[in-house]
């Protein structure tokens, strides 16, 4: 398998230390199900073009411009050497500010992770030192770093061997959680209504495994790709229709941690179970080797 193209290269600086570092996004949506638009009677692909708005004529390349909309339908446009100007340069460094608490970032701020390793022999040690200070002070650097013309601020932590960096939003790209939440109410809950809650969640409690996740959706998009593309029909399943059945919240709770300790029951009588068969077979198996010598 072929390496990962680096995409972006530059130097982790922290005051006087320096080491030259290398940036590969983290994340990646390439196994994702994409679908393009075609012609159903040719089976072409489409393609798409800009039309002004008002005369609904097609615009070429050469009359396509940028306009900041100061109101409605009217724009100031802006060309690309004045869009170049305001451009920040990068000088690929990344810039350590601070150091935080690991616990004080709001993980609303959380946008892009990417991996950051040493590029090269030359600062390994250099890395390594700045990896390893951050973890035993359990700190979290902030830097600066450009990346496609735009400063970013940028969250980095150790990460096994590596360094995981992640990009912040800025302020005013967080939505202010008081104008969803300030109408809310507060409604008077029981204690025996939080207990049963408490127990709900007791009987779920688990640990962060992500290869638990499954994308059902994708699962079935990808067997319905297979299928149209074979030639097997595609049988399309009625939705069922959703019960509207009223409960009372007490009732509800109830049923719920019933429902839960009926299913850890049963989990429990099948791994029984299970090791009993396992067991037999032993057996067996024991007593054919004993008679075969």
């Amino acid at each position: 398998m072929a390496a990962p193209r680096a995409y972006w290269k530059g130097t982790l600086k922290l005051s006087l230390v320096s080491c030259p570092v290398a940036l590969y996004p983290a994340s990646t949506s390439v196994e994702k199900t994409r679908f393009h638009m075609i012609n159903r009677d040719t089976g072409n692909r489409l393609k798409q073009q800009m039309v002004d708005a008002e005369t609904g004529d097609v615009v070429e390349g050469d009359q396509k411009g940028r306009g900041y909309e100061l109101r409605k339908g009217e724009y100031v446009e802006i060309d690309k050497d004045e869009l170049d100007a305001v451009q920040i340069e990068s000088n690929h460094t990344i810039d350590i500010d601070s150091f935080v608490p690991a616990g004080e970032i709001d993980k609303r701020y959380l946008d892009r992770p990417y991996y950051i390793r040493p590029d090269g022999k030359a600062g390994v040690d250099a890395f390594a030192v700045i990896r390893d200070a951050m973890k035993d002070q359990d700190r979290v650097a902030l830097a600066r770093i450009v990346l496609t013309n735009r400063e970013h601020v940028v969250a980095i932590e150790p990460l096994g061997k590596g360094l995981l960096g992640t990009t912040l939003r800025y302020p005013y790209e967080v939505r202010d959680e008081s104008d969803y939440f300030d109408d809310i109410k507060s409604p008077k809950i029981s204690k025996d209504m939080i207990e049963l809650a408490g127990h709900i969640l007791d009987t779920k409690a688990g640990h962060f495994d992500p290869s638990e996740f499954k994308d059902k959706y994708e699962t079935a998009l990808k067997a319905l790709v297979r299928r149209k593309a074979t030639g097997k029909p595609v049988k399309v399943a009625e939705r069922e229709e959703k019960r509207d059945n009223v409960v009372s919240l007490m009732d509800a709770l109830k049923q719920s941690l019933k429902g839960r300790s009926n299913a850890r029951r049963s989990r429990s009588t099948a791994r029984r179970q299970t090791s009993h068969r396992r067991a037999k077979r032993a057996h067996r198996s024991g007593a054919s080797s004993r008679k075969a010598g």
